[in-house]
């Protein structure tokens, strides 16, 4: 399974890397993400973000970043399927949440961590709710 989700990643051209880029870029500063937080949920440094941001078409968008890129777009539409309202969309990533996973902490707590493993688990978690599978 590792290597299909490898060759799958290594498939997808320039282009639709560097839209992937620019979208998630749009849906971090929906989020009104800090810089700390932009640098955190990219897994990129001080320089490399406000280079994405300035010329996200000419960024090299690696393996790691596209699989960052890949779970936060995806968590964004979970987040659509499961609200209607522009304000939960956006504003559901700041909202405490008591369900078992989340013990209380938000979604942003969890992901700005850094680590691609806590972006996979608030998309599993997401994931899980809009299939009403989450109580």
């Amino acid at each position: 399974m590792e290597a299909a989700r490898q060759q799958t990643t290594l498939a997808v051209n320039d282009g639709a890397r560097h839209a992937a880029l620019r979208a998630a870029l749009k849906l971090l500063e929906h989020w009104q993400c800090s810089e700390k937080e932009k640098m955190a949920l990219l897994g990129v440094g001080r320089s490399t973000l406000h280079k994405y941001q300035s010329q996200p078409d000419s960024a090299r968008v690696g393996n790691d970043l596209l699989e960052r890129l890949s779970y936060l777009l995806n968590i964004h539409q979970a987040l659509r399927t499961l609200f209607g309202n522009r304000e939960n969309v956006y504003g559901f990533v700041r909202m405490a949440n008591h369900n078992p996973f989340f013990n209380g902490a938000t979604p942003m707590d969890i992901m700005s961590n850094g680590r691609v493993a806590s972006l996979y688990e608030v998309h599993r978690q997401l994931d899980s709710l809009r299939g009403g599978q989450w109580g």
